[in-house]
């Protein structure tokens, strides 16, 4: 979902519930009173701001909302922060976090991600599996880079290099075109069904770091204009 059509609310917030967005209940209004209380637009907005201009990124705004831990497609394990990007907008859902950092991993993860989407020549709509595995992959890498790497999401460390290898020969491989329109591209990316859990998160961090480490000169700026295609240094893994 790329292009929000007003007159199509219900659908558009059945789309951000899979990410995080609250559903409205005395737990929410709760959640809401207390990011109010400690002002976390604020502070969103000044770390927002340092990564605008660290990265020469765009100006869009940026929406905050309660998070419904339980219902989203990390499965319970948002650790009270989730959100979902696009080239012009960005949603954040959040608990009262209570360390600063795990505020700014999550912007810097949705920010990331919005740099690349306005950097790459190719329409969001379009996106294949490789583009979302990498999109993923080069998120969590700016947030390992920034932010330290007991930010980075869980999925990071879910499986070994055996099992992504495994992985990757079994169920990948055959799937890198399927568009985000077709649904096995929702199924490998998030793990959903029979697939290990976010099977495309996990490895795209693997792919990354593999990357990285036969490059010399690398960084968020340059993570953000190379194609997807360059990532694949190994067709084997």
């Amino acid at each position: 979902m790329g292009k929000f059509d007003e007159h199509d609310s219900r659908s558009i917030y059945e789309y951000l519930q899979r990410f995080g967005m609250y559903r409205p209940n005395p737990r929410s209004r709760r959640c809401f009173e207390e990011l109010k209380k400690k002002d976390f637009w604020t502070k969103a907005e000044h770390i927002f701001q340092r990564y605008k201009v660290k990265w020469s990124g765009p100006d869009i705004p940026v929406y905050i909302f309660p998070i419904h831990v339980r219902r989203n497609i990390f499965g319970g394990n948002s650790e009270g922060k989730s959100g979902v990007s696009f080239k012009d907008k960005m949603f954040l859902f959040l608990t009262p976090l209570k360390e600063g950092k795990e505020l700014e991993s999550i912007i810097v993860h949705e920010y990331h991600h919005v740099c690349r989407m306005n950097r790459q020549k190719k329409d969001a709509e379009n996106y294949t599996l490789l583009d979302s595995i990498i999109l993923e992959g080069l998120a969590e890498h700016a947030v390992l880079e920034n932010c330290g790497k007991e930010y980075l999401g869980p999925w990071c460390n879910y499986y070994t290099k055996n099992e992504l290898s495994f992985f990757w020969k079994k169920f990948l491989s055959d799937h890198l075109s399927a568009n985000r329109n077709e649904h096995i591209h929702d199924q490998l990316l998030y793990g959903q069904g029979r697939y290990p859990k976010l099977l495309g998160y996990a490895f795209g961090f693997y792919m990354i770091s593999q990357y990285k480490s036969k490059q010399k000169n690398f960084s968020d700026k340059i993570s953000f204009l190379l194609p997807s295609e360059k990532f694949i240094i190994n067709k084997e893994y």
